[in-house]
């Protein structure tokens, strides 16, 4: 049984928030009674606010992309759990600009659903809403699950690139189209050889056999429609670079954008090597890697895996992405 170091059951998001937010009290606000963080500096241009959220235990996201060139807001829920709808609504509601807000929200039920009411309510109180549905994850590709695929690495993508663009005074229709866009040019998948540890428990979500893993893993446990033999991790990668490149197909003049995600207990040692794979299986097939991100950036508390990410980029969508970001997790 694994113990997360914590005062007492159930205080561990709120003790968590409280911490990020005087750590990085020059980039955010924490409103405790709503449970929300806002940036402190956002681009005067912007007409649009941005806000995501979802479950904690995923950190850095999304708290920690909260600032000047990605998110207005981020509304953190219990672990694995979505925001509840009227801390959403009071978020977006703080952060709304002339032409609205724009809700950046992982493809999970229950984040569908208290997204979906808030911005019932937004509508009820003036204020435009849209939504950009990130989902993006290649294993649950498949007719026979009705939910469709899952949100995961691209969220972070999304964010830095839209923020961008938000700051460039782009309208509310305009965000949406782009962020769809994307997200129809984004694939992310998973493995894991150690499922996380819930924290009111301390037990695996799930055990695997000596020397096997889960190929297509949730970011909160779920299991993939297979395992297999963990082998030599270029063949592990190019198989799962494989299979993100047949799915999305970059056009010759395209270039990728890659994103090496821990999803908590890899170490960077590991993830680099991961990275040269890639770049390497990248190379064989001719594709161009425009930019990259090797790190933990979407965590699953301390499962021991890790994703792949690949967005498709013309000229437009790099520029974006480069653009100066300042937040909490991400900045140039």
């Amino acid at each position: 049984m694994a113990r997360y170091f914590e005062n007492g059951a159930g205080e561990l998001v709120s003790a968590a928030l409280s911490g990020f937010a005087r750590a990085h009290a020059e980039l955010v606000r924490y409103d405790t009674e709503d449970g929300f963080v806002t940036a402190r500096h956002t681009c005067p241009e912007r007409r649009v606010g941005l806000l995501s959220g979802g479950g904690s235990g995923h950190e850095p996201l999304h708290a920690g992309y909260v600032g000047a060139g990605m998110l207005d807001a981020a509304c953190p829920g219990r672990v694995f759990a979505s925001p509840h709808n009227r801390q959403i609504f009071r978020a977006s509601r703080a952060v709304a600009r002339p032409a609205g807000v724009l809700h950046i929200v992982k493809n999970y039920t229950g984040d569908r659903i208290n997204f979906g009411i808030a911005a019932e309510r937004l509508a009820d109180a003036g204020i435009a809403c849209g939504r950009v549905l990130v989902d993006d994850d290649l294993a649950t590709d498949s007719e026979d699950i009705a939910a469709g695929r899952r949100g995961t690495g691209a969220t972070v993508l999304l964010e830095k690139v839209l923020g961008a663009a938000a700051d460039t005074g782009m309208d509310l229709d305009a965000l949406v189209a782009l962020g769809t866009g994307l997200v129809a040019r984004s694939r992310t998948l998973a493995v894991a050889s150690t499922a996380h540890h819930a924290p009111a428990t301390g037990e695996p979500a799930f055990v695997l056999p000596p020397g096997e893993l889960e190929y297509g893993v949730g970011i909160h446990g779920e299991r993939a429609a297979r395992t297999r033999a963990q082998g030599p991790v270029s063949e592990l990668v190019e198989e799962m670079t494989g299979s993100l490149l047949d799915t999305l197909r970059p056009g010759p003049e395209e270039s990728v954008i890659a994103l090496v995600n821990g999803l908590g207990s890899v170490t960077s040692l590991e993830l680099y090597g991961v990275f040269g794979e890639l770049g390497r299986v990248l190379d064989a097939r001719g594709v161009r890697l425009a930019r990259q991100l090797v790190g933990d950036y979407v965590t699953a508390l301390d499962m021991r895996g890790f994703s792949l990410t690949l967005m498709v980029a013309d000229r437009t969508t790099l520029g974006f992405y480069d653009a100066p970001v300042h937040t909490p997790a991400l900045r140039w």
